[in-house]
Parts: structure tokens; C-alpha cells; sequence
């Protein structure tokens, strides 16, 4: 395993390290002991960080982490987010005492005295230019109920906001093959102010594994049914917003990144590791199998400049003018 510095945390974290969405339950059907196995099996191959958040399985999934991680809360950090259980919209959501309250709660799930990375969920950009939960976070952080703070955003220019408050340690933000606007205009400014980043879908919700049939189908309860359009929350968060058929169009053009990687998912998230500016990426896992697969892309080759530049071209050409929603 290697390890990138997270910002100006002081903490230095796995370079792929993994997202719990999917075991909390909104990725369809899961088991908690195949869940607690996967989790293990990333532990064991040396990751030390994962993200999660309050809303994922109701917070199943912090529930999960303190049971992986019970006597090794000092070396795996973790990283949860709030917001979301109430109206994103609503200023009284983001007052002092809703999050402090936010934050008791996954600490108690998480059966921790203090979470390493508490992150502001995908919030209303009209919230973020408020300030006041940001100074909320910052008696949070004085009390020492967190390590550092974060945010989670939808687009380039809550990013770069958020990165104008000067204790904003970490955005995480969506960035892959299809979603290279990140790269352009927020990581230049991220590895300038020392701020991490965190890369998450990158895998466009399953897209670039290359692994889709024409007539695939999910789950009632994963979002890639009930939100390929929206209809639920931001639509980047499902196949990084192109409608799904396209995608696997896009996919399918993609096939050639697998020379040499061993596969589609390898050569991803290895594409995604190619930039300086990113702390680690964090795809979805259900399994120990999908664990191991993810950190192959540790072990394959580098993209070479040509290789590069084409995909750079194929995204403007081919990719930007289907994404849907802010980014």
C-alpha cells in the first residue's frame, strides 16, 4: 500500500482507500458478516481510511465500521458526513445545536471519542455562503469532538468557495474518466492550498468496469434505479450524471484502457491516481472480492502521456455535452 497526505491534516491515508454507500444498503441487497469480512480484507491489505456518513443504512454503516475497526481506533480513521437526515435547505439544519447533535449521534455509532474527518454532506450552496456552519465546525474542532473538517460538493465552484475558508482541510468531490472538469479547475487549486481530496464515483457507479450488459437492471432499493434521472438527489451521483444507456456507450469506447491493467476497473481508478493533487479515491465495495479487485489498481502501470491526452480529448469530444446536473 501506498500513502498520500491528506491536505494539512497530519494524517497520511491509503491511496485507495474505500466509500461504505454500498454496505449501508442503497446499492441493493447486502449482508453485514460479507460486509464486516470485506472491510476486514482492506484492513489486512493495508488501508487505514474510510468514508462513510450518518444517512448511509439509516447509519448502519458507521455501526459497521465500529465493529471492524473496535481496538484499532487510533491507526484506521474515519471520515462521516451530516446533513442530510433534514432539509438541506433549511438553515436551522446546519445550527449549532442540530450538529452537534449530527455529530454525538455518529460518534456514538461509531463508538469513538473523536471523528478524524467530519464533512458538511452535499449541503445547499446558499448554506456554504452563510459561513455560519463552518464556525460551528470550528468550536467542533476546538472541543476536539473532531480531528478536521470537510466538504462534500456537487460542483467546481462549491469546491473552490469552500477552499476560501481558511479551516477547510478536505473537499471530496466526484471525478473519473467521464468527469474530468475537476482536474482542470479545482485540483490546481487544492494542491496549491494544501487542501485534500477526497475522489468519489470513481467508478461512475459501475460504468467504467466495463461489466454492464445492454439489459442490465437494479434493485428497487439501489439508486442506480431510483435516481438515474435525479429524481431522488443530485444526479452526478448516479453514473456521474449521463443517462445510463449513454454511458454504457461511453463504456464500451473505453475497453481499450484495460490493455495492460489487467481491466476496466484497474485502469479507472489508476487514472484517477495519476493526479497529484488527489489524496485518495475512494470506490464502493460489497465484498471482499470487490476489495481486492479495487486495490490492483495499485500494482498496474501508469497511463503514458499519449494515453493521457486521449482521454482528455475523448471526454471533451465524446463525454461533456451528456453530463447532466451542476458540476
Amino acid at each position: 500500500m501506498k500513502y498520500r497526505a491528506l491536505g494539512k491534516t497530519g494524517l497520511n491515508i491509503s491511496e485507495i482507500s474505500f466509500g461504505t454507500w454500498g454496505i449501508g444498503g442503497d446499492w441493493g441487497k447486502t449482508d453485514d458478516a460479507t460486509s464486516l469480512k470485506a472491510l476486514h480484507t482492506a484492513m489486512e491489505q493495508g488501508v487505514n481510511f474510510f468514508d462513510t456518513a450518518d444517512v448511509y443504512g439509516g447509519g448502519r454503516s458507521e455501526v459497521l465500521l465500529a465493529e471492524a475497526t473496535k481496538g484499532k481506533e487510533d491507526e484506521i480513521y474515519i471520515a462521516t458526513k451530516f446533513c442530510r437526515q433534514g432539509d438541506i435547505h433549511d438553515p436551522n439544519n446546519y445550527s449549532e445545536a442540530t450538529v452537534r447533535a449530527y455529530c454525538e449521534a455518529s460518534l456514538k455509532r461509531l463508538k469513538r471519542e473523536r471523528i478524524d474527518l467530519y464533512q458538511i454532506h452535499c449541503p445547499a450552496f446558499d448554506i456554504l455562503k452563510q459561513g455560519e456552519v463552518f464556525q460551528v465546525l470550528d468550536k467542533l474542532q476546538a472541543e476536539g469532538k473532531i480531528r478536521s473538517y470537510g466538504v462534500s460538493v456537487e460542483s467546481v465552484e462549491e469546491g473552490l468557495f469552500c477552499m476560501e475558508q481558511p479551516n477547510v482541510a478536505a473537499l471530496q468531490v466526484i471525478f473519473n474518466i467521464f468527469r474530468q472538469k475537476v482536474a482542470r479547475e479545482l485540483l490546481p487549486v487544492a494542491l496549491e492550498k494544501q487542501v485534500g481530496i477526497l475522489a468519489r464515483v470513481p467508478l461512475a457507479s459501475g460504468l467504467l468496469t466495463g461489466k454492464f450488459n445492454q439489459g442490465a437492471s437494479f434493485d428497487s432499493s439501489d439508486h442506480r434505479n431510483y435516481n438515474r434521472n435525479g429524481d431522488a438527489f443530485n444526479v452526478g451521483e448516479t453514473f456521474a450524471g449521463l443517462p445510463f444507456e449513454k454511458g454504457q456507450e461511453l463504456s464500451r469506447e473505453l475497453g481499450w484502457i484495460a490493455d495492460g491493467k489487467g481491466n476496466m476497473t484497474r485502469a479507472a481508478l489508476r487514472w484517477i491516481l495519476e493526479h497529484e493533487a488527489v489524496s485518495t479515491v475512494i470506490p464502493g465495495f460489497k465484498n471482499s472480492e470487490q476489495v481486492l479487485d479495487n486495490l490492483g489498481a495499485l500494482n498496474v502501470p501508469s497511463f503514458t502521456e499519449e494515453e493521457l491526452k486521449k482521454l482528455e480529448s475523448f471526454y471533451d469530444q465524446e463525454v461533456h455535452e451528456h453530463i447532466r446536473g451542476s458540476y
